[in-house]
């Protein structure tokens, strides 16, 4: 069977540009459901492309994985997204990415001291709030209202953000970060209307009369995940309001990388 009858577009065509037609399998596991804005189908295609360079012994840098899985979905695929998730994936931890007009990122790692890390971590408490969406949607409705000048203001302030916010944690000034959480938020649910809802609002509100800061709702919208801001000694009566689903999690600090590889002719990897 050749790539072509495949019919899950990320592995067609990734199949296709390495020019795999058959003898190999592969499998995936995730903890979360695609489509909650947690940034899957780009980590999905990051984690792809690198076992089909180990395979063919082919070392790849950070920046060629993300590249390379930018090609993919968007230049390929045709998908109505960004650069982040990809470069999110393939590198990990805490970054500025600078996203240039000529098409070409940045990315500035953010030093912060262990102890200030782990005590952001316990400060931040994710929630699922259901309603899995297809982000091409939204973003589409979002796009258009960009190019029609509508909502350009919103994004330039949004991306002011980023250095207030970054200035905050090196700083580390911890509480204003949770406040930042929601002024992005704020302006983010204005560029589009299908980006929140009654259910997502009413949670939000809920959550700050309860002890969050700040907090927003990632990836596209519409559904997904909550991400709050909330000291933990007041994370317990937060998760009693909320009657939410809470989703473990820890910060990934090293990005793709191979574990293994199994040299079939030696039999031991």
């Amino acid at each position: 069977m050749g790539t072509s009858n495949i019919r899950h577009p990320i592995f067609r065509e990734t199949l296709a540009q390495f020019a795999v037609n058959g003898g190999i399998e592969f499998a995936s596991i995730a903890d979360v459901p695609a489509g909650t804005g947690m940034g899957s189908s780009s980590s999905f295609t990051v984690g792809l492309l690198h076992n089909l360079y180990a395979i063919r012994r082919k070392l790849v840098t950070k920046e060629q994985l993300a590249q390379k899985a930018c090609e993919i979905e968007i230049e390929k695929l045709r998908e109505p997204i960004g650069k982040q998730d990809q470069y999110a994936a393939a590198y990990g931890g805490l970054n500025m990415i600078h996203f240039f007009p000529d098409d070409s990122v940045k990315v500035e790692k953010i030093q912060l001291n262990d102890d200030f890390l782990d005590e952001l971590q316990k400060n931040l408490i994710l929630y699922y709030a259901g309603a899995q969406r297809k982000a091409s949607e939204i973003l589409k409705e979002q796009k258009q209202n960009i190019e029609d000048g509508q909502k350009k203001d919103i994004l330039i302030e949004m991306t002011h953000l980023v250095n207030e916010l970054k200035a905050t944690l090196i700083k580390n000034n911890m509480d204003q970060f949770g406040t930042l959480l929601g002024r992005n938020w704020k302006l983010k649910k204005r560029l589009a209307g299908t980006i929140t809802n009654t259910k997502i609002d009413d949670a939000y509100t809920l959550a700050i009369k309860n002890g969050a800061l700040g907090g927003k709702l990632l990836g596209a919208g519409g559904g997904g995940f909550l991400l709050f801001y909330c000291q933990k000694k007041r994370q317990e009566a937060l998760t009693s309001a909320l009657g939410l689903r809470q989703f473990n999690f820890k910060f990934e600090h090293e990005g793709s990388k191979v574990i293994r590889i199994i040299d079939e002719k030696a039999g031991y990897g």
